[in-house]
């Protein structure tokens, strides 16, 4: 499939895309301040920079585009490998990947909790993403209760 863009105008657009501050991010931030959490964003000091951060209960958050993060990533390589400049994609897109799966390994192993959404999840759904957040904080505010409760019967 050829490009039906011309060179200059694939070059502008793809120049455009923005790394952090993008319009997904800012609607679940929104979101998560107008509900009373409050986050810190694009944290280089944790592995991947996740795009927020929940301090308070270790959370780490990706909104992540549907093309460069490989959504449906089987029908998306079949439709690449046939594509102009496919193969530079088919790289690009699964060295994205396998990076992914290394900072979720590395933010777990610290104590992170990891989330990931999709970018059109977040446009269609915000409050499905606010409730997996929601029920991410109550698993463990429940489980710190339980250590807490556990080490207060070991002190007796």
């Amino acid at each position: 499939m050829a490009d039906v863009l011309t060179p200059e105008q694939r070059r502008k657009n793809m120049k455009s895309i923005k790394a952090k501050d993008t319009k997904i991010e800012v609607l679940l931030r929104k979101m998560l301040w107008e509900n009373g959490y409050r986050y810190r964003k694009n944290v280089s000091g944790l592995p991947g920079k996740p795009d927020v951060i929940l301090t308070k209960y270790k959370i780490a958050i990706f909104c992540d585009g549907e093309f460069f993060h490989g959504k449906d990533w089987e029908k998306l390589r079949i439709k690449l490998k046939s594509s102009n400049n496919g193969e530079f994609w088919l790289k690009k897109i699964a060295g994205n990947r396998a990076r992914d799966e290394e900072v979720n390994k590395q933010l777990s192993f610290l104590g992170w909790t990891v989330i990931r959404f999709w970018g059109k999840d977040i446009k269609k759904h915000p409050e499905e993403c606010l409730k997996v957040i929601e029920e991410a904080i109550f698993e463990i505010k429940m489980q710190n209760a339980e250590t807490e409760s556990f080490t207060e019967w070991c002190e007796d």
